[in-house]
């Protein structure tokens, strides 16, 4: 039977999720009001919004009930990983959201607009502030993707979601396709270790597993070298930036690119210094 636990709400967590439940609210119900959100950029907002409030939502709901034991997954590998992604998502959309929506000067629905991206940006404080009490303690591996390089591996699959977004005419250069293929595949390995790790699936592979992962994040790093120094190499040889160049130009698209290239490959070295020093470097008890 399902039993009520307060704390699910009382404690330092639940309070910044319920926060990030009302601020969540508080902005899709304001963008929706205005009616202005069927470009692709306001709805990616939208969705950001709408999906935070209600995964956020599910997991007090589920919390307060005390019925999260009976799903088959790592609850807490779950949570944590989900609130680097709210994190995330919702950081991009406080960028995006403006920039986009709101002209300079405002035309019209402006102070909705402006309420909606406070909204947004105490929503992104609220997760974060979930992420910084979540995270697992210095030598604590119980939950993988609390420590810092879990945590990592749910940015690096999300600055390659953001990669794969802004991809456009590569086909024509081996370069730029050797690129595209360290991206898709550092995603797939990183996405289905976060999978893996929360259903519980990992214990199954029959190998040292923390060696494996030290091993993959150091290929990853040489991987993601090589498109720091191709993708610029290739992208911008022999061209220049067209004048206008809009947020839909190709070459806007590949210095997005470039900077996210680079994003990753920093965040791949720290996840290649943090597993090395769980795996390796022991702390005396």
């Amino acid at each position: 039977m399902a039993t009520v636990n307060l704390r699910a709400v009382t404690s330092w967590v639940g309070i910044a999720r319920l926060f990030a439940v009302v601020l969540s609210c508080v902005a899709f119900s304001l963008v929706a009001s205005t009616g202005e959100y069927r470009s692709p950029y306001g709805t990616w907002c939208m969705f950001t919004w709408c999906f935070c409030f209600a995964v956020t939502l599910l997991v007090l709901l589920l919390e307060l009930l005390e019925l999260y034991p009976l799903l088959p997954i790592s609850w807490d590998d779950f949570t944590s990983a989900f609130s680097m992604l709210a994190a995330l998502m919702v950081f991009t959309t406080s960028v995006v959201y403006p920039s986009t929506s709101i002209g300079s000067p405002c035309s019209r629905n402006c102070a909705q607009k402006a309420v909606a991206t406070t909204a947004s940006c105490l929503c992104f404080l609220a997760y974060a502030l979930e992420v910084g009490l979540t995270r697992a303690k210095p030598g604590d591996i119980s939950s993988f993707l609390s420590t810092v390089p879990g945590l990592l591996k749910v940015f690096e699959v999300y600055v390659a979601c953001l990669i794969f977004s802004l991809l456009d005419s590569y086909a024509s250069k081996a370069g730029l396709q050797w690129c595209v293929a360290v991206y898709s595949i550092c995603f797939v390995v990183t996405f289905l270790i976060i999978i893996f790790t929360i259903g519980r699936c990992l214990a199954y592979i029959p190998c040292p597993l923390e060696k494996m992962l030290v091993g993959y994040n150091a290929l990853a790093l040489v991987m993601y070298v090589t498109a720091t120094v191709l993708w610029p190499l290739y992208s911008f040889k022999d061209s220049k930036r067209p004048n206008p160049c809009n947020s839909e130009c190709a070459w806007n698209k590949h210095l997005g690119v470039t900077f996210l290239t680079i994003f990753n490959l920093i965040a791949y070295l720290v996840d290649l210094v943090y597993s090395t020093r769980m795996v390796f470097i022991r702390t005396p008890s």
